[in-house]
């Protein structure tokens, strides 16, 4: 069984997707430090065709509270703030009239903290591509949180009875292939090579969120770029 591992990012960029598409299994870490200035509640769009920075208001945000603790702000104002950039920055673009309102419906969801929020934006995009991987809250499964780094992913391997664990390509440095191979675990790590594809005006901007992918781009070639990643 193929797991992967990693922490709830707000609509993140293709090279995630990817990574829930390569595995059988996602588990959803949001019982681990909140990450300030990373993406767990921040991303890219497509801003008069140069990269612009959303972020998503939060409620005493410390790196030492856990992601799943951390509240949203109670307020509407920000959801319809976000929601209005959007519209104006993708309303030409083809698949607006289908994903704009996938959006509202995460933001609008009624969940009160931001790993609820960013787990909803994953599984939801997951749903319109007909991805099949189970998701699963690390928070309400292992109990495990006394373990630290490597032997905590390798616990989680255990209980789910993994044999292949695959990580970004950002994890080399990190994981060990000799420690997950002692426990019978296969270890890759996955780059992404998504495609280029033609935004407004032609121009290209990469690693912008997947709500760009989504807006100009069909189901079935978004399948295509989803594949499009080597293991190593």
């Amino acid at each position: 069984m193929k797991l992967a591992i990693m922490q709830p990012y707000i609509f993140p960029y293709i090279g995630y997707y990817q990574l829930i598409s390569a595995v059988d299994k996602f588990v959803i870490y949001d019982d681990v430090n909140f990450i300030s200035k990373g993406w767990i509640n921040r991303n890219n769009l497509l801003v008069g065709n140069k990269s612009h920075l959303f972020t998503i208001p939060l409620r005493e945000a410390s790196q030492n509270r856990l992601i799943r603790d951390i509240r949203l702000i109670d307020e509407e104002g920000w959801k319809h703030k976000l929601l209005k950039t959007v519209e104006q920055s993708y309303k030409k673009a083809p698949f607006f009239p289908s994903v704009f309102p996938m959006i509202g419906s995460v933001l609008f969801s009624g969940v009160a903290h931001i790993g609820e929020l960013a787990s909803i934006s994953l599984r939801t995009v997951s749903d319109y591509l007909g991805l099949r991987t189970e998701f699963v809250a690390s928070s309400a499964v292992y109990d495990n949180s006394h373990l630290k780094a490597q032997q905590r992913i390798l616990d989680i391997c255990r209980i789910e009875k993994a044999d292949h664990y695959i990580n970004p390509v950002g994890g080399m440095e990190i994981y060990s292939r000799e420690l997950f191979a002692d426990a019978g675990i296969r270890l890759n790590f996955l780059r992404s090579k998504a495609d280029r594809y033609r935004q407004a005006d032609g121009v290209f901007v990469p690693n912008l969120s997947m709500i760009d992918v989504l807006m100009f781009n069909e189901k079935e070639t978004i399948g295509r770029m989803l594949q499009s990643y080597e293991l190593i």
